[in-house]
């Protein structure tokens, strides 16, 4: 049996659902424009319901990827991903992790983190969960930051993006004994947020 069980995972708001095919024209929709994916190793094309589906196609194979759905609704948010799985070492990522522009800063991140991380730690006992980003997005480190994980440090000229960029990966992680800490302070801004969407 696989290590990683890629099942739905459920939040007071948001359900994370193994990606498929079906997800590709609501990721569209929630997507709002290729800025999105503007610090990301591949943009969807053409931009559509198909590039999506081939974004989708992309994902899988080797990661378990998630699309999150807002409970109340049932509308495709963004996606995240189990990634770089290690079940050797109990080490895995989570990465791939965009939201459409009005759930940023929203409750769906939190408690996806937060359904991600226990995941993780509390059911598959990982000694460590590694998130990375493009150094130069900003916001993507700072959410890393206050999530709580540590930094690591950056690997310079680490990917080649499409449009030719030098992309520089910083790192970060979270550990077991770290765990409990992230975990009460994603609790503390779930809550924070109470029911209501963007």
């Amino acid at each position: 049996m696989a290590w990683i069980d890629h099942r739905a995972l459920e939040g007071r708001h948001v359900r994370l659902e193994p990606l498929t095919l079906g997800h590709a024209e609501g990721l569209f929709r929630a997507a709002g424009g290729p800025d999105t994916f503007r610090y990301m190793l591949w943009t969807p094309d053409p931009w559509g319901p198909a590039g999506f589906e081939e974004w989708i196609r992309r994902r899988q194979g080797d990661t378990f990827p998630f699309a999150v759905v807002w409970r109340e609704s049932g509308e495709t948010v963004g996606a995240t991903t189990f990634l770089e799985v290690d079940e050797t070492n109990k080490a895995l990522e989570v990465g791939y992790t965009w939201y459409g522009p009005a759930w940023r800063g929203t409750v769906v991140n939190p408690e996806a983190k937060f359904l991600l991380l226990s995941e993780a730690f509390e059911n598959l006992g990982a000694v460590r969960v590694q998130l990375k980003c493009d150094d130069r997005n900003e916001r993507s480190k700072a959410g890393i930051l206050k999530l709580g994980a540590r930094p690591e440090g950056v690997l310079r000229n680490h990917r080649i993006l499409p449009d030719g960029h030098r992309r520089a990966t910083a790192y970060f992680s979270v550990l077991p004994e770290e765990w409990p800490d992230v975990r009460g302070k994603l609790v503390e801004r779930i809550g924070s947020f109470g029911p209501a969407g963007p």
